[in-house]
C-alpha cells in the first residue's frame, strides 16, 4: 500500500474501506511427498471461525507443474539447507506468498498473532503512544498524522508533521509502515526512543508507552452557531459516538456543522453508512459491486435526517470509509467539500476468520458514489481546494481552530448558508 496510515494498528472488519522452518535430515523423497500435502492442504484445509467449511475442489487450484515445482524446492530445502527448519512457518511463506501473488494491496495473510494485533482498531484499545502514522505515497516518509489527546505522544512534546527517522535505532526508510509500528507500539511502561526531524532539526524524544482507549468522535462548538466534530476513523462504536456528537452540539445551538475527516484512514463500511444515515434522507448512499455484478445496497431512511448546513474538511489523507462518507455527502449535495483531493481507495475488503486463529483479508468488491462514481485511484476532488495551513501556535486542548485555513474557510461557508 503506497499511503498507510496506523494507530500502531491497522482496521478490520467484515467490510473494510483500509492501511507487501521439519527436519533438515529428511530424505529427498519425504521431502517431496511433504511439499505436494502442504501445497494441497494450505488451499484445501481451511474453515471460517463461523462454521462454513471451505468445500474441497476436485481439482488443485494449482496446476501439476507447480506443484512438482513446490515438492521440488520443499525436498531440496530438506536435503540441502543448512539448518532445521520449521514447517509451520514454510507453510505460511506459501500462504503467504499466494496472497502476494494477487499483486493486492490491500489483500493479506494474517497468522494469529499478526490477527490479534490488525483488530485493535475495531476496539479501540491498545499500549502504545497514541499517535495515527502515515507513509507518503511522494516520498515514503513516515511522519505523525495525528495525535491523541491525553496521549504518551502529546505528554512527549510530539507534533503533527514530525517525520520518524528511527525508533529504538530501528530505521523507517525503506521499512513497511505496518513492521516500523511493531517497533513504536509496545507494553505499558517500556519506553521507546524516537529520532525525529522537525523543520529541518533533528531532535531525539523518549517516550513512556501508555494504554491508549482511541476515541473515534470528538467535537466541540466553534462559535455560537457553528459545531466541530472530528471522525478519526470508522470503527465498531464511532456511528454512536458520532450521533452524541450531533445530539450534544444541536442541544448546544448548533445551526451547522464542520465535519472533519482529515487524516482519517478508513475502517468500517457498516459505521461509515450508520452515519450517513443518521444524516440524510432516503437513499442509496454507496453500493459495491463483486466480480461477478452482484451488488449490495446501502441505504439511508429518511426519518433520521439532521437538516444542517455541512462542510467536511478532506485531504490526502482520507481514504476508504472516509471517501464513502465524504461521497455520499457530495453527491446528496448536503456538504461542501473543502480542502485537497482524498487518498483514492475505492474498494473493500472481507476478513476471514480461520479456524487455526488466522484470517484471510481479501479485496472483494468495488464501491460507488450514490452517483455510480468509481473513485479508486482517482480520490474524491473537494468543492474549494484549499491547503491545510496553520497560524497558531497551540496544540491538543489549546488548538486554535481560526488559525487553521481549512476550518476558517468552512466556518466562512457555514455563515453564509445560516445567513
Amino acid at each position: 500500500m503506497d499511503n498507510e496510515q496506523y494507530k500502531e494498528s491497522e482496521d478490520v472488519s467484515r467490510y473494510e474501506a483500509e492501511s507487501k522452518p521439519g527436519n533438515g535430515k529428511s530424505l529427498f523423497i519425504k521431502g517431496i511427498i511433504i511439499g505436494v500435502l502442504l501445497s494441497a492442504a494450505f488451499v484445501l484445509g481451511f474453515c471460517v471461525v463461523s462454521g462454513l467449511m471451505v468445500k474441497k475442489e476436485t481439482e488443485s487450484v494449482l496446476s501439476e507443474e507447480t506443484e512438482v515445482r513446490l515438492a521440488t524446492v520443499r525436498g531440496l530445502i530438506n536435503t540441502y539447507y543448512y539448518k532445521d527448519v520449521d514447517d509451520d512457518k514454510l507453510a505460511e511463506g506459501v500462504i503467504k506468498g499466494m496472497v502476494e501473488g494477487l499483486d493486492d494491496p490491500y489483500s493479506a495473510y494474517y497468522n494469529k498473532s499478526e490477527y490479534e494485533k490488525s483488530k485493535i482498531s475495531t476496539t479501540g484499545n491498545y499500549s502504545g503512544i497514541g499517535a495515527v502514522l502515515s507513509k507518503s505515497k511522494d516520498n515514503g516518509l513516515i511522519a505523525i498524522s495525528r495525535i491523541y489527546e491525553g496521549s504518551p505522544a502529546e505528554k512527549s512534546g510530539l507534533m503533527v508533521g514530525d517525520e520518524i527517522v528511527s525508533a529504538d535505532g530501528y530505521l523507517a526508510s525503506g521499512m513497511d509502515l505496518s513492521d516500523f509500528v511493531e517497533h513504536v507500539r509496545g507494553e505499558k511502561g517500556t519506553k521507546v526512543l524516537l529520532v525525529l526531524n522537525r523543520n529541518g532539526e533533528r531532535i531525539t524524544v523518549e517516550v513512556e508507552r501508555d494504554d491508549v482507549n482511541i476515541p473515534s468522535v470528538a467535537h466541540r462548538m466553534l462559535d455560537d452557531e457553528i459545531g466541530y466534530i472530528i471522525i478519526g476513523d470508522f470503527a465498531g462504536n464511532t456511528s454512536n459516538e458520532f450521533t452524541e456528537a450531533i445530539d450534544d452540539l444541536q442541544s448546544k445551538g448548533a445551526k451547522a456543522i464542520v465535519y472533519d475527516i482529515r487524516s482519517n484512514p478508513g475502517g468500517l463500511v457498516k459505521s461509515a453508512t450508520d452515519m450517513l444515515d443518521v444524516l440524510l434522507p432516503e437513499g442509496v448512499v454507496v453500493y459495491l459491486m463483486d466480480k461477478n455484478g452482484k451488488k449490495t445496497e446501502f441505504t439511508s431512511a429518511e426519518e433520521s435526517k439532521v437538516d444542517l448546513p455541512a462542510a467536511v474538511l478532506i485531504d490526502g489523507n482520507s481514504a476508504s470509509a472516509a471517501e464513502i462518507f465524504a461521497g455520499a455527502l457530495r453527491d446528496f449535495e448536503y456538504a461542501t467539500l473543502i480542502g485537497t483531493k482524498t487518498y483514492g481507495k475505492g474498494v473493500v475488503q472481507n476478513t476471514i476468520p480461520l479456524i487455526d486463529g488466522s484470517a484471510l483479508k481479501l479485496t472483494t468488491a468495488t464501491y460507488y458514489t450514490p452517483k455510480g462514481e468509481c473513485i479508486h485511484e482517482k480520490g474524491i476532488e473537494p468543492d474549494i481546494e484549499l491547503e491545510y495551513e496553520y497560524t497558531g501556535e497551540g496544540t491538543g486542548d489549546d488548538y486554535e481552530y481560526d488559525k487553521d485555513k481549512q476550518v476558517a474557510k468552512a466556518m466562512e461557508v457555514l455563515k453564509k448558508e445560516i445567513e
